[in-house]
């Protein structure tokens, strides 16, 4: 067991409450309030950093002011740090999960290539789902290789709602070769 207490808190939110949970370093738990999901991630984060309790904290303050700012649009980046903690795995595809551009997908196969794990994508996809920090490690942006959006922790509903929120926001020719000669 872990030795850090982490303090929680719910935060309202464009896509329903969350519960999010830090410690002194960073954000350990971003997760959508669906009782069953939301206590097993508790569990989860209390056997690698230690008890819960309710209670107001700067850093909690500082992720809340974050969403606030990706909900309006108007942040593409978390800058709040983040504490994460799984198998090995699990934390190579949470960090692959972070590279993927606001206003952008990747395939679950897409994922597994960059990790060197041929027909790794139900592992990606496993690994996806035990993400605690939801929106900012940003496992929404991850679809099936047709385009298909395939199940999220928070229902496909509000993965719709953040992939069109940040679809929104983004360059349409960002990644094009259009779009790299306008940046010239």
């Amino acid at each position: 067991m872990g030795s850090l207490p982490v303090t929680v808190t719910t935060i309202d939110s464009a896509v329903g409450p969350l519960m999010a949970g830090v410690t002194d370093s960073g954000l350990a738990l971003l997760e959508f309030s669906d009782p069953a999901r939301l206590d097993r991630q508790l569990a989860t984060l209390e056997r690698h950093f230690g008890p819960t309790r309710s209670g107001p904290h700067p850093m909690l303050d500082r992720i809340a002011a974050e969403l606030v700012e990706y909900f309006a649009g108007t942040r593409r980046r978390f800058e709040t740090p983040l504490l994460i903690k799984g198998t090995p795995f699990q934390e190579e595809v949470w960090r692959a999960l972070l590279a993927i551009p606001y206003g952008t997908t990747r395939a679950y196969s897409d994922i597994a290539e960059r990790l060197g794990r041929t027909n790794g994508q139900r592992a990606v996809g496993l690994a996806n789902g035990q993400n605690r920090i939801a929106i900012v490690i940003p496992c929404h942006r991850v679809i099936e290789r047709a385009g298909g959006l395939r199940g999220y922790g928070g229902g496909l509903e509000r993965k719709k709602f953040l992939l069109d929120l940040e679809a929104r926001g983004s360059d349409p020719l960002a990644g094009t070769p259009l779009g790299a000669e306008l940046e010239r």
